[in-house]
């Protein structure tokens, strides 16, 4: 177990990501990914083997390549708690671990890889194969994916307990070897992972509240990579606020570019670009109106780095300024960021559920004093602030979905910290000179023991700031493209 943790061969295997020996540019010396050491990824796998009794096995297949129509392939996204024990960013393998006695000094890393073929490889790009999965990742044992069925048959039949989650996702024949199979009989479902389990009588017990636990805490070298994919995001913000784009899509091209000009390896989730009205839906990712002077906008858009995501998001004025009642709906929101972001401190026993209430009553108070008269904590919920305060974050953008969001704050938590309010357009309930104003502001907070650190704290979000950068707006989208006119259509 030992033998390749601490060096690596300086093999000349052509690989399918990048490692130090082909992008030093990208990863350092000693690290399998950026920030994150191979020591790093051999101490998660002990963690995890801590936590599980012996005789057990863990079974984790990666994703697989997924298309969007006919041959033309989505960008591939690993399974991220492959990811986060291994490092390992190819499709069509599985990473075993095998714990057989209470020595840690026993345990066993397998991956079942892939193997090199020049022929795939001419078309599909470089695959690391068995070797490099031994001499770069450091498994103890690296296995062709061809013999899938046999070795995983044989490993299984020694062990007790299987942790192993299902899935439902039917795609290929890869794919359907990992699918829940429950109807016995059918001949397609006698070579599932499922039909080998059964076979073999062993008792099979969920791996995500075991990963969950370890991945919601994040290592200092997590922080570090989390903090810089949140900078290079911020820097592309201040440089959109400073910068007139007539469209959503202007806005949303310029941000995306950025992030990853700069340094980011791609946009962390599909953005929001809401100018106006558009804002009031919270998920709205159209991006293809214009932009319209008087109005706001707001982004929910950010970079990912090394499989981390930031996430941010900020609202601000088409024009640079803020009218009188836009500025005082977007003051009471930013008041409740940042009370919120104080209570992100574990030594104040929070959840994130007790901030969640927190913000309710905080938004409450402030839109009361905008006017909102004889507000209640129940419409703000159900009418102006339908959204939850944030969420974990780390590889997923809303990261370890299974981790309580009642469980009390822990140093080494990311979370986010999004109140946002919407007015409707139409309802005269609401103070007219509000209607169809939608603001959110979105901070990334790493949670300490007696203090935190707002990781996206670059971004600017104070009106002074904000307008600030507006009032040396520099026109980049100078119209917005008819495509008719323009090509004489």
């Amino acid at each position: 177990m030992w033998r390749r943790v601490f060096q690596r061969s300086l093999s000349t295997l052509k690989t399918g990501q990048p490692i130090h020996e082909t992008r030093p540019n990208l990863i350092r010396k000693g690290d399998i990914t950026p920030f994150i050491s191979a020591v790093e990824y051999f101490q998660r796998r002990v963690k995890l083997a801590q936590r599980l009794p012996a005789k057990s096995l863990v079974i984790i297949p990666s994703n697989i390549i997924k298309y969007a129509s006919g041959a033309v392939f989505y960008q591939f996204q690993q399974n991220n708690d492959l990811f986060y024990l291994s490092g390992w960013n190819e499709p069509d393998s599985v990473l075993v671990l095998a714990k057989p006695t209470d020595n840690i000094d026993d345990l066993q890393f397998h991956l079942i890889v892939p193997p090199k073929e020049p022929a795939i490889e001419l078309w599909e790009g470089q695959r690391t194969g068995e070797e490099g999965a031994t001499e770069i990742f450091n498994a103890d044992e690296a296995h062709s994916n061809k013999d899938i069925e046999r070795l995983l048959s044989t490993m299984i039949k020694s062990y007790d307990t299987v942790y192993y989650d299902f899935s439902s996702e039917k795609s290929s024949k890869f794919k359907r070897f990992f699918t829940s199979a429950f109807k016995e009989n059918r001949p397609e479902n006698r070579h599932t992972i499922e039909a080998i389990l059964r076979e073999n009588n062993k008792i099979i017990k969920p791996l995500t509240p075991h990963l969950s636990s370890l991945r919601a805490i994040k290592s200092n070298s997590e922080l570090r990579l989390m903090q810089l994919a949140s900078r290079i995001s911020a820097k592309a913000y201040n440089m959109a606020y400073s910068t007139h784009l007539r469209s959503e899509k202007g806005l949303d091209s310029f941000l995306s570019h950025n992030f990853k000009l700069a340094g980011c390896d791609d946009i962390a989730y599909i953005p929001v670009v809401a100018g106006g009205a558009n804002a009031l839906c919270i998920h709205y990712t159209r991006n293809d109106a214009v932009l319209e002077d008087g109005d706001l906008v707001l982004v929910d858009a950010a970079g990912k780095l090394g499989g981390y995501c930031s996430d941010i998001s900020r609202t601000w004025p088409v024009n640079g300024k803020f009218t009188a009642a836009q500025a005082e709906l977007y003051e009471a929101v930013l008041n409740v960021n940042k009370q919120c972001i104080e209570l992100c401190r574990a030594s104040l026993g929070y959840s994130l559920n007790d901030i969640h209430e927190q913000s309710v009553k905080i938004m409450t108070k402030e839109l009361r004093n905008c006017g909102f008269n004889d507000l209640q904590s129940w419409e703000v919920s159900r009418d102006l602030y339908p959204h939850y305060i944030g969420h974990n974050l780390g590889l997923d953008v809303h990261d370890v979905p299974n981790y309580s969001r009642y469980a009390e704050l822990k140093q080494g938590q990311v979370i986010t910290i999004e109140p946002g309010v919407y007015i409707p357009e139409d309802d005269n309930k609401w103070p007219k000179e509000f209607r169809g104003i939608g603001i959110r502001i979105e901070d990334d907070v790493a949670v300490g023991q007696n203090n935190y650190v707002v990781l996206t704290k670059d971004a600017k979000k104070e009106i002074k700031d904000l307008e600030s950068l507006g009032s040396k707006m520099k026109d980049l989208e100078s119209e917005v493209i008819d495509v008719y006119s323009a090509y004489n259509l």
